[in-house]
């Protein structure tokens, strides 16, 4: 008895050993959407009053979890019933990264400084206006946030399952559960964090202390450059991850190592990011010519 009890525990130890292991290689895997994913929710809030800001955060990590717990479990039947459909899976989440990518890079010459004017000037005189439901604003404003989670964490439950399809079922899952939770609470957990960041710096820069306020005032400069440095690292990680899934999917493709496989990623990310979004341009275009006949 007491063998069999030490040979289970000693297998336990080993399956958590590896669940450890392959989280940390998918966590890695995951850092292009979850760089998109905390610039991309703490912008969500743009236009919130302060008050607020918490509660629509909190609104939408609770909508991350119930889209986790609908992918969770398809990815796992998706690996049992047909888990030829996982490389394509990932194919088609890497192309999707690769293409969010080169969109936010294409986005200034698709669409005018005056056309984002336009759109910030027409939120704020909504905002003004008593007349607006403030509360249905704020709904429609979690609700957009959600279904753009949604996607996002496809690909994370994607590129995770990607990791862990050789290992037993009892492994993905709880490789998948972890990354699902870790990622949802880390993520929306940051962004918490990052949406205050300007309210922590104003109530700082109002204490006494000389060197309170320092500080505050420094916080206060440094939010905006911090959105925008997660922007811009996002987009690279974008690429780099996308690049990365499609070099391994692809055999005729080099799979070099070290820093050149980087660069390699990131070329073949912007490469497939151009051809997926002149693809949609296209389509777009096309449709555009049938309904105006």
């Amino acid at each position: 008895m007491a063998s069999s009890l030490l040979a289970l525990l000693d297998d336990i130890a080993t399956i958590l050993d590896d669940v450890a292991v392959l989280s940390k290689v998918a966590a890695q895997k995951t850092t292009g959407v979850l760089g998109d994913d905390l610039a991309l929710n703490a912008q969500q809030v743009t236009g919130v009053a302060a008050e607020r800001e918490l509660p629509v955060v909190w609104a939408v990590c609770k909508g991350s979890f119930i889209n986790k717990a609908i992918l969770v479990p398809a990815a796992l039947l998706i690996s049992v019933l047909a888990p030829w459909l996982v490389t394509p899976l990932l194919m088609v989440g890497g192309a999707f990264l690769c293409f969010e990518g080169f969109e936010k890079l294409a986005h200034k010459f698709l669409h005018s400084a005056q056309e984002d004017s336009a759109h910030e000037a027409e939120l704020m005189q909504a905002l003004a206006d008593p007349a607006v439901d403030l509360l249905a604003l704020e709904q429609e404003k979690v609700q957009g946030a959600v279904r753009t989670d949604f996607i996002l964490s496809a690909e994370i439950i994607a590129i995770t399952l990607g990791t862990v399809q050789s290992q037993p079922w009892t492994t993905q899952l709880a490789v998948l559960s972890a990354i699902a939770v870790l990622m949802t609470a880390g993520v929306y957990g940051l962004v918490a964090g990052i949406v205050k960041l300007d309210d922590l710096g104003l109530y700082l820069s109002r204490r006494a202390s000389a060197v309170a306020q320092a500080v505050g005032a420094g916080i206060l400069r440094a939010a905006p450059w911090l959105m925008k440095a997660l922007s811009v690292l996002g987009t690279a990680a974008m690429f780099l991850v996308g690049g990365g899934i499609l070099v391994h999917g692809l055999p005729f493709l080099p799979h070099w190592q070290g820093l050149a496989g980087l660069l390699l990623d990131g070329a073949i990310g912007v490469a497939a990011g151009a051809l997926v979004l002149a693809g949609v341009q296209a389509v777009s275009a096309v449709r555009r010519k049938f309904a105006s006949n």
